[in-house]
């Protein structure tokens, strides 16, 4: 796993649609984030890729988008958006990623290891000892994410946070996933692969920032092709591929089918890039499905 790959399954995201003979055709429509959508009799669910955290300055909610939102009667997130929940997440993931008592982050890693962490942290100006108590995911979720924060990157500036000010109060909300499960996908993870994503993301310190901006650019532009290039060429860890992505991706698929279905409606579904991104994806899922994706935007 590496930085690259988590923008690609929880921190950027995107939606577009894959060289696939069961899609649509069209993959140049004008330019802005793309907005995607399947459809039957009854029901329309429109598909659209979110960036987490944004800077503040950073405009992007078209017509288009806004359009699509107040069409749904349902506004559906990869994790509740409920007042509260986003506190009791961050609980959870402090509890689920901190180390037993009488561990420390450093000392399950190797010198090499060490100094190369320690050099990360400096870099964010922070003591060696900042993250000791934590897990290594929980320490590379934080490497990942600070130096975006220093440099004007903020959650409330985040794609799911400008959805939610735009929607009709009474708008109904759904989640594909709880926390409890998205935080379980890292700290289930084997404690080896644990550590090669932490000296990843301590490696990627000084990129980070200038990794998220290209995705950002190409988010902004509507080029999926290229995004999901940036977005899914690390991705070489099989294990960690389908924990993050693929085995996600399916399973989204079929809800997507299920309702579809079982439920009539318009719904807008946002969720990261890298499970509407590259091979594999929601879209390639719903192909095998029979299901045809049309790009609206």
């Amino acid at each position: 796993m590496n930085l690259k790959s988590l923008f690609a399954s929880s921190i950027a995201s995107f939606a577009l649609l894959t060289a696939n003979p069961a899609l649509a055709d069209d993959q140049t429509q004008s330019e802005g984030p793309a907005i995607w959508k399947v459809a039957d009799a009854d029901t329309t669910i429109y598909l659209f890729g979110t960036i987490h955290a944004l800077p503040p300055e950073i405009e992007w909610f078209d017509d288009d988008i806004a359009n699509a939102l107040n069409a749904s009667d349902t506004l559906v997130t990869e994790i509740s958006m409920a007042p509260g929940n986003e506190e009791a997440m961050q609980q959870y993931a402090l509890q689920a990623g901190t180390l037993p008592s009488g561990t420390t982050l450093r000392s399950l890693l190797t010198p090499e290891q060490t100094a190369t962490y320690e050099d990360a942290l400096s870099k964010v100006s922070l003591p060696e000892a900042a993250f000791d108590q934590f897990k290594p995911w929980m320490a590379g979720l934080s490497l990942t994410m600070l130096p975006l924060i220093q440099q004007g990157y903020s959650a409330d500036s985040g794609v799911e946070k400008v959805l939610e000010a735009n929607s009709d109060p009474e708008k109904a909300l759904d989640a594909l996933e709880t926390a409890e499960f998205q935080i379980g996908i890292f700290d289930n993870l084997p404690q080896e692969k644990q550590i090669a994503f932490l000296m990843e993301a301590s490696v990627g310190v000084d990129e980070a920032k200038a990794t998220l901006d290209a995705m950002v650019a190409e988010w902004l532009e509507g080029d999926a092709n290229a995004l999901a290039e940036l977005m899914n060429e690390g991705l070489t860890d099989a294990e960690v591929a389908n924990a993050l992505l693929y085995n996600r991706n399916a399973t989204w698929a079929q809800w997507i089918d299920s309702r579809l279905d079982t439920t009539p409606g318009t719904v807008f579904v946002a969720v990261g890039a890298g499970h509407l991104a590259g091979e594999q994806s929601v879209q390639d899922y719903l192909a095998e499905r029979g299901i045809m994706v049309m790009r609206v935007q």
